[in-house]
């Protein structure tokens, strides 16, 4: 028998790593395509025209902002309801969230910490680590991944 020549296995494993990979990219294109779409319609958007100006000027988890946020409680509660990449989307948070949800929260942390003035994605990954409850190891996650994204 002749010697063993990996290539072709090698091969057909990268071939199917890629294959796999792509259905992440396809859900995150999708993802992409629906993101917060609830928001443009009624009953959440008459909401959000009223409330995203003034979250815009209020410093992240503030007093002020949390108010904001108690009296968008209703319209938060439909939209969170609509929305999977929302740990309050799910019975038991993050715990039951996706990979794919993940990175689609951590996109929305991103975008949505750029609103405010002080805004930082670190700030909001360290806020939401209490707010959610989210252990050290996937806080590190998070945060690796903001990194390597060049996301600062």
């Amino acid at each position: 028998m002749g010697k063993y020549d990996s290539s072709s296995d090698t091969m057909s494993h990268i071939i199917r790593v890629t294959s796999i990979l792509m259905i992440f990219v396809e859900k995150l294109i999708a993802r992409s395509n629906t993101h917060d779409r609830s928001k443009l319609q009624s009953p959440e958007k008459e909401d959000f025209d009223i409330y995203t100006p003034k979250l815009k000027e209020t410093t992240y988890n503030s007093e002020e902002y949390k108010q904001n946020l108690q009296e968008l409680k209703k319209t938060l509660e439909h939209h969170y309801a609509r929305n999977r990449h929302h740990p309050e989307h799910h019975k038991n948070g993050i715990n039951d969230m996706t990979l794919v949800d993940l990175i689609e929260l951590l996109a929305d942390w991103k975008a949505s910490s750029e609103r405010h003035h002080n805004g930082n994605i670190l700030i909001s990954i360290d806020e939401n680590q209490r707010r959610f409850g989210i252990d050290h190891q996937l806080t590190k996650i998070l945060i690796n991944t903001v990194k390597e994204l060049d996301l600062l």
